[in-house]
């Protein structure tokens, strides 16, 4: 049988070790997915927000790009919230949707993504639509390139559904590249001269830590130096164990805040995190007087926008492993470190109450499931309002157990779950993986529990139940703005909507019987989805 563009772009997808795909199919992908190869799998999602998002939890879980496959432009058009989440995130993605025939692209036909390779930016390091059908593997090959090097994220193809049966000659050329960019020495010399001369230096570690598998070089520089530890504000991955003597907890993203509780350091490097992710607007100074900030990042457009701080361009973890190396080591000064309660959430909970109604608080709910939590457990959580006591309760200690996003956007943390669950199963790893969520967040990638039940993924979810938007709630009390509608959303039936899509559910008030039922959950086959009522709170966002 003579090769064709389909033959050659998936014998080039085995070589990459590309061959998992995760979409929802439609008319202009079906000749991309004709035949489709028995050692490939595809992960079906029902709505292209969730089949991004699950990508992006697979690609986090099993550290290797994946293949998203979406509906021209209206399938980019749904998945554009978690596009701009799997940017921010990092993660590498190919992500390509089906284009009309190119003997109608002219007439612009039903269908047609008219404007191909603009519709997804600035959200992809690169956007392409091949001007041949015979360069279509080489379009892969070069994507792949793309999405795995630093900075690390999304790249998207247009592939009219015409190309994939045109005689291809030859073979695709299969690259490596490297996914990891070294720092300048002189500059990293600097910055370890700084540091070890510092008074009280200050470490603020960032989700690239985590990324990296760089805990242990974030260890052994903080434990050289002997300086405090902060999470970087909002991060997405947990880079430090909460249980270690050194760590204190999360900034605050708010401007002056954060400048607040740096007061009394020296120096301080941020490493693998922006300077800084702010919302919402608090006035002050960057900085408090007398602290001179470093930085360090992959990423020269992170590095160029931040208002503060003398900045290196490098991967996060290779440089602290070399600036642990090069600082001078500090005896311990025996002053305690005040931690935060809250841990790395970026505001504290709301005044801590015990239940006086008949549903519990989401206190008694997170520490209810401490009590049941297993070895090695993972935390994926999308519950804004809530997420102060979570973190009280639940403290990351292990790599790669906390996943959230990195947008702010609602509804990736749901279908990522499946994605992370899914790459836990085809790691080999097996470890168990609980969702905790909001009732409103859970409205916005739904449709991914019907792959979960598909897959037998045996996940925890929690949906919390407070009938609003609690966080908006946070803001409207922050900003001063009373009287805003819809922050209410009475008279969702939970429970019904998980069964519809395959999943075992039940709405559950009591914690005694909580904690049996979730233990007995983690031992259990497919996903479970437990609804919890829970006394509504407004937290400070500050």
């Amino acid at each position: 049988m003579s090769a064709t563009v389909r033959s050659v772009t998936y014998d080039l997808l085995r070589k990459l070790e590309l061959t998992t795909f995760f979409g929802n199919p439609g008319s202009t992908e079906e000749t991309f997915l004709k035949d489709f190869p028995a050692d490939f799998t595809y992960h079906l999602a029902l709505q292209e927000a969730s089949a991004i998002a699950i990508a992006d939890g697979y690609a986090q879980a099993t550290g290797k790009p994946a293949i998203v496959n979406v509906h021209t432009a209206a399938g980019l058009g749904n998945a554009m919230g978690n596009l701009i989440t799997a940017s921010l995130n990092k993660t590498p993605l190919i992500v390509t949707a089906g284009q009309q025939t190119r003997e109608m692209l002219l007439m612009e036909p039903w269908l047609t993504n008219v404007d191909s390779t603009q519709l997804p930016r600035p959200w992809v390091k690169w956007a392409y639509e091949p001007a041949r059908a015979e360069d279509v593997p080489a379009a892969f090959m070069r994507a792949y390139a793309t999405a795995v090097q630093a900075p690390a994220g999304p790249v998207f193809l247009s592939l009219p559904l015409d190309d994939w049966d045109k005689p291809f000659d030859g073979t695709a050329v299969v690259r490596t590249v490297s996914r990891r960019i070294a720092p300048d020495l002189d500059r990293l010399e600097e910055f370890a001269d700084l540091l070890s001369r510092a008074a009280n230096p200050a470490l603020i570690f960032g989700a690239a830590i985590d990324r990296g598998q760089g805990w242990s070089a974030a260890v052994a520089l903080a434990e050289k130096l002997n300086a405090t530890v902060w999470a970087a504000p909002a991060s997405e991955r947990a880079p430090f164990p909460e249980d270690h003597p050194l760590y204190v907890g999360g900034l605050p993203f708010a401007i002056g805040p954060l400048s607040e509780r740096l007061k009394g350091h020296d120096v301080a490097i941020v490493i693998g995190a922006p300077v800084f992710r702010y919302y919402p607007y608090v006035a002050g100074e960057y900085l408090p007087a007398g602290l001179r900030l470093l930085h360090i990042s992959d990423d020269p457009a992170e590095t160029a926008r931040a208002p503060v701080g003398d900045s290196l361009v490098g991967d996060a973890v290779l440089a602290t492993r070399a600036l642990a190396d090069l600082v001078k080591a500090r005896a311990s000064s025996g002053a305690s470190r005040p931690k935060l309660s809250h841990r790395m959430a970026p505001h504290p909970a709301a005044e801590p109450k015990a239940s006086t109604g008949p549903v519990p608080t989401a206190a008694e709910v997170f520490a209810a499931l401490a009590e049941v939590r297993p070895s090695h457990a993972v935390l994926v959580e999308e519950s804004p309002s809530n997420l102060a006591d979570l973190h009280r309760h639940w403290p990351i200690t292990e790599p790669a157990t906390f996943f959230t996003f990195a947008s702010g956007g609602l509804g990736w943390n749901l279908p990522a779950s499946v994605g992370i669950a899914l790459g836990e199963r085809d790691t080999g790893r097996r470890r168990p993986v609980i969702m905790v969520i909001g009732d409103g967040s859970f409205q916005y990638s739904v449709q991914s529990l019907w792959t979960a039940a598909r897959e037998k993924l045996p996940i925890v979810f929690i949906v919390l139940r407070n009938g609003e938007y609690g966080i908006l709630k946070s803001f409207a009390v922050l900003e001063d703005t009373p009287g805003v509608p819809g922050l209410d959303i009475p008279g969702i039936d939970i429970v019904a909507l998980a069964k519809g899509y395959g999943c075992t559910a039940e709405r559950i008030t009591d914690l005694a019987a909580l904690k049996a039922k979730v233990a007995a959950a983690f031992g259990g086959d497919g996903p479970h989805l437990f609804e919890v009522p829970i006394d509504p709170s407004i937290p400070p966002l500050i």
